[in-house]
């Protein structure tokens, strides 16, 4: 019987199901794969303003209990937090880079970048940590697959060419050979990356691997216990703090020595102020002992004061119209400059 693996249309989710299904074939497993369209992929609005969580996990989510597919593969960090009965997170890869990454015009690094750029990100989470380190950028909201966002920067690809720089993953740029747009690697000291970012997460169908032992011990094999364990804790920090996927939350787990060790940060949206925490726990770590790191980190970032520097429910109640300055002549948070 061949597994339907459900995918995104974007170049970048193609090709990461590509990878994943390719890698089923090579351990025996007929796979075909399904390009399901989602609300993220129609829709105009902007990213952080679409009304719910998940809204690129969302179609995919329900091919699977619907019985079109029966797995998908989701960039980890926009999946929602809450778990869905009758799916499993069967399988965490290796983990790609976890930084963000600077596109700018001429090579620029943010250092360089002129007084009052503008910038490009559908991220709150990035703008405010622009921000905080250059408060005199202007940050326009922007939407669209990696090669469309490269394109609004002039000299990178086809396309408008009218922002100075965009911001993007670099594990997104990498698995499309275009990290050599990249003008800088940005320190996750500086830019904490969201929870989970560069991970992939596979979610299959239980049912579908309670009748394909062959499919699930292929799927185990996938899994990086070590990548795992550090995305999920860093969802953990997401889950305690009710916050979505485009909240502006940074959170990073590394692995030092015989521990995993987290750092959470939550930033204001204007960069002016950031509260920050961290943990750690012995490794080997299972789901729960990562989740229940997460949650330790989450709840000292509310002791720091996390819910008064930022509205962690943005992404539920939607995001001020004017936070984006939507062109130029515009100041960061949309008014008219005088």
């Amino acid at each position: 019987m061949s597994v339907i693996l459900g995918t995104r249309g974007s170049d970048l989710a193609l090709t990461q199901s590509r990878t994943i299904a390719q890698a089923l074939t090579e351990r025996g497993i007929d796979v075909e794969m399904v390009t399901i369209r989602t609300e993220g992929d129609i829709t105009r609005e902007s990213l952080s303003r679409l009304g719910g969580v998940g809204v690129f996990a969302a179609a995919l989510r329900l091919a699977m209990l619907n019985g079109r597919c029966h797995l998908a593969v989701h960039s980890f960090k926009d999946l929602p937090t809450a778990p869905v009965p009758g799916l499993c997170l069967a399988a965490v890869p290796e983990r790609a880079p976890v930084a963000d990454v600077l596109c700018s015009a001429q090579g620029r690094r943010l250092s360089e970048l002129p007084e009052g750029a503008l910038v490009g990100t559908g991220s709150i989470r990035r703008a405010a940590q622009l921000l905080a380190q250059r408060p005199d950028l202007r940050i326009c909201d922007i939407r669209g697959n990696v090669p469309t966002r490269l394109g609004r920067v002039g000299g990178l690809e086809d396309g408008p060419g009218d922002l100075d720089a965009v911001v993007l993953a670099q594990a997104g740029l990498a698995r499309l050979g275009l990290l050599g747009r990249a003008a800088e690697i940005l320190p996750t000291s500086i830019m904490a990356p969201a929870p989970a970012q560069g991970a992939l997460a596979i979610e299959a169908s239980e049912a579908a691997l309670a009748e394909n032992s062959e499919l699930a011990d292929a799927l185990a094999s996938l899994n990086d216990p070590t990548a795992r364990a550090a995305a999920l804790a860093e969802r953990g920090v997401l889950a305690h703090l009710e916050a979505g996927c485009a909240a502006p939350v940074g959170a990073l787990a590394t692995t030092e020595g015989s521990e995993i060790v987290l750092r959470a940060s939550v930033c204001a949206l204007d960069g002016s102020r950031r509260a920050s925490a961290s943990g750690s726990t012995p490794l080997p770590a299972d789901d729960d002992a990562a989740h229940e790191l997460g949650t330790r980190v989450g709840r000292d970032l509310l002791a720091a004061g996390a819910a008064d520097i930022a509205d962690l429910h943005a992404e539920r109640v939607g995001v001020d119209p004017d936070y984006f300055a939507l062109a130029p002549g515009r100041d960061r948070f949309g008014a008219a400059r005088s």
